[in-house]
């Protein structure tokens, strides 16, 4: 009698840990970067979104700064990245301290390298708010965080240390255009951008 009933219980439990792990979203291992814990799966303006890839922004031979690229499924070309739909999601935690203002300034210069003349002239608004929205800010410290969320209906919105800044960029052209600081032709940092694609 044991025997015939077994299978059936081994098949009940092996369901049970299957819904167990569905539960915790696969159980997936948060991603170590330098020593930075980034989840595996979050999710943003209702969305289910999963980190493409994550890497370290070095300057000479320092680190700066970690990055990961959360988009709703994976992709390895930064030209499907910028055609995803849906939230996307660029985390960021700082390795060493910087004054704030000087990122925001790399930032920039990243755009203006990055993105075509014909589209300048419509992102410097954008530019000009992150921009003092960075010198706001004074310093980052290491360990300081903030995102670069792209919400549809609502445009780019920069959180700092967990404080959401005012006044989202609209426009979907000036997100692409941060994303292509790490992804266009001139990228902040090759390895960053091969590792943000989920390259080997």
């Amino acid at each position: 009698m044991s025997r015939v009933s077994l299978p059936p219980l081994c098949r009940r439990l092996a369901l049970t840990a299957c819904l167990g792990l569905a539960a915790t979203g696969g159980a997936a291992a948060p991603v170590d970067v330098a020593g930075v814990k980034l989840d595996d799966r979050l999710t943003l303006a209702g969305s289910p979104l999963q980190l493409n890839g994550a890497g370290v922004r070095y300057k000479a031979v320092f680190k700066v700064y970690t990055a990961g690229l959360y988009l709703g499924q994976k992709v390895s070309s930064p030209e499907e990245v910028l055609a995803a739909t849906g939230p996307k999601r660029v985390a960021i935690t700082m390795l060493r301290d910087i004054d704030a203002n000087e990122l925001g300034k790399l930032f920039t210069k990243g755009v203006e390298e990055n993105s075509p003349r014909s589209e300048m002239v419509n992102l410097i608004p954008g530019l000009l708010r992150m921009g003092q929205m960075f010198a706001d800010q004074k310093q980052l410290r290491t360990g300081d965080t903030f995102t670069i969320d792209w919400l549809p209906g609502t445009g780019t919105l920069i959180t700092v240390r967990g404080v959401p800044q005012p006044e989202p960029v609209k426009e979907p052209a000036f997100y692409n255009a941060l994303l292509r600081i790490w992804l266009g032709p001139s990228p902040a940092d090759w390895k960053l951008k091969d590792a943000l694609l989920g390259r080997p």
